[in-house]
């Protein structure tokens, strides 16, 4: 079994309901997010190419990016904390990468440099 990791970037807002505290407030974040997917190697020696790794996550993350992320069907049902956003991207990259021979591992999501929150299964 082989895991490969990519990164990417998207900027977005939100504010925390129900929590007592700055981040109750609206804020942004320059977020980055690792996505691992994990799978054997194909004929070409590959498990799946960097290039549509990193094309899916960009699909993914375009739906969030310069965005309000309360605003977002999804977060309107839960917090648009760190956490949920990567439960939410690790749910959308499994739908995208359906007919790959991948299984997403592991969506990291940081708020900034020296805070984040993981989600695998």
């Amino acid at each position: 079994m082989f895991e490969l990791t990519v990164s990417s970037y998207f900027s977005g807002a939100h504010r925390l309901n129900g929590y007592k505290g700055k981040c109750e407030n609206l804020h942004g974040h320059n977020w980055k997010v690792d996505v691992t997917v994990g799978g054997e190697i194909d004929g070409s020696g590959m498990v799946i190419d960097f290039g549509i790794l990193k094309e899916i996550l960009e699909q993914v993350l375009s739906k969030l990016d310069h965005k309000y992320l309360n605003e977002i069907d999804y977060f309107k049902k839960v917090n648009p904390s760190s956490e949920n956003a990567a439960l939410y991207i690790f749910k959308q990259l499994e739908k995208k990468l359906k007919g790959y021979n991948v299984k997403v591992k592991k969506v990291v999501v940081w708020e900034n440099e020296k805070q984040c929150a993981s989600y695998f299964e």
